[in-house]
């Protein structure tokens, strides 16, 4: 497969005379017709044809009642109010990119301050050689916090019954009252994953949403799970050089995160991940216009916005 170098292509424009061909430009405008909410993308009523994406992903534990389906409701509305809060959404699903008209909220808009001061956690060899960076995803999961707030701090999240595009996949999963084999759908905890990596040509080609959930069985110890989910995090980045593969892509690097939870006996817990796809609250864009958002720090955003930072940020 051949891969086109982008970047360099030119244009003639009189004799012995070329520059550089400049990328499209793109109006990413994305704020939806809410003074307070943010709004799915795509839905009535929005200025602009971008939108903006956040990464979640959160658990949730409840005691088992004699409905398992109820349960199962009741457990994923509470991975859905934890962490940023996206509680009260028709939840719809992507399959999952972040495409040219789209930005990530905490990288390109409202920036973590910790962004520009990571170090790989690894690195993957894509499929041509060149090396691909894996990053804590932590600073984008806070900057969704800071934007959305939290279940009793909330702020700029999703108007209730609003439907939002996500990309999106959980796990529900039992842990029986008795020390027994496991059956199909129990164990001891849950976890889920969220990656997001940006394509080495953002202006051409989408960045890659990977989610991946499941129930850990092993035992009841912790800290052993989080090994394996750490360990765990090397199959997710494979998954991402092999899509980049299929299409032709190479990416300038992934973040990653994860969440987890154990159950205590007769409990049912629940994993999410999910990348909701947004216009943003028109409270939440700046005076100065959507793409100031684009050259703004995280603490300048909430010094802008009067907040306190939730996640312990310095504004």
């Amino acid at each position: 497969m051949s891969i086109e170098t982008r970047d360099n292509r030119t244009i003639a424009k009189s004799a012995s005379r070329h520059e550089t061909l400049r990328h499209p430009l793109l109006d990413k405008t994305a704020i939806s017709p809410y003074n307070d909410w943010s709004d799915g993308y795509g839905m009535p009523g929005a200025i602009g044809n971008g939108y903006v994406n956040i990464l979640k992903v959160s658990c949730g534990v409840v005691d088992k009642t004699n409905d398992v389906l109820i349960d199962g409701i009741v457990t994923y509305d509470k991975a859905e109010v934890a962490d940023a809060y996206v509680g009260q959404i028709n939840m719809l699903t992507a399959s999952s990119f972040c495409g040219v008209m789209g930005q990530v909220w905490g990288y390109d808009l409202a920036r973590h301050p910790s962004i520009d001061h990571q170090t790989p956690l690894f690195e993957e060899t894509q499929f041509n050689g060149q090396k691909l960076p894996v990053y804590d995803g932590a600073p984008l999961l806070e900057a969704g916090i800071e934007l959305f707030g939290t279940d009793v701090d909330r702020r700029y999240h999703p108007a209730p019954g609003s439907h939002v595009i996500c990309a999106n996949k959980g796990v529900t999963a039992y842990r029986p009252a008795t020390d027994r084999e496991f059956q199909d759908g129990e164990g001891y905890g849950v976890w889920s994953f969220i990656a997001i990596s940006l394509s080495n040509d953002r202006d051409y080609c989408a960045d890659l949403f990977i989610e991946d959930a499941g129930i850990w069985t092993k035992n009841d110890n912790e800290e052993e799970m989080c090994a394996w989910l750490d360990e765990h995090r090397k199959e997710i980045v494979w998954s991402v050089v092999e899509c980049g593969r299929d299409s032709g892509v190479l990416f300038d690097r992934t973040y990653i995160s994860y969440a987890h939870a154990m159950m205590k006996p007769n409990q049912i817990g629940n994993a999410i991940t999910v990348g909701p796809y947004v216009t943003l609250a028109r409270h939440a864009v700046p005076d100065a216009g959507f793409g100031a958002l684009n050259g703004m720090s995280l603490e300048g955003w909430l010094e802008g916005q009067g907040f306190e930072s939730l996640t312990g940020l310095k504004a």
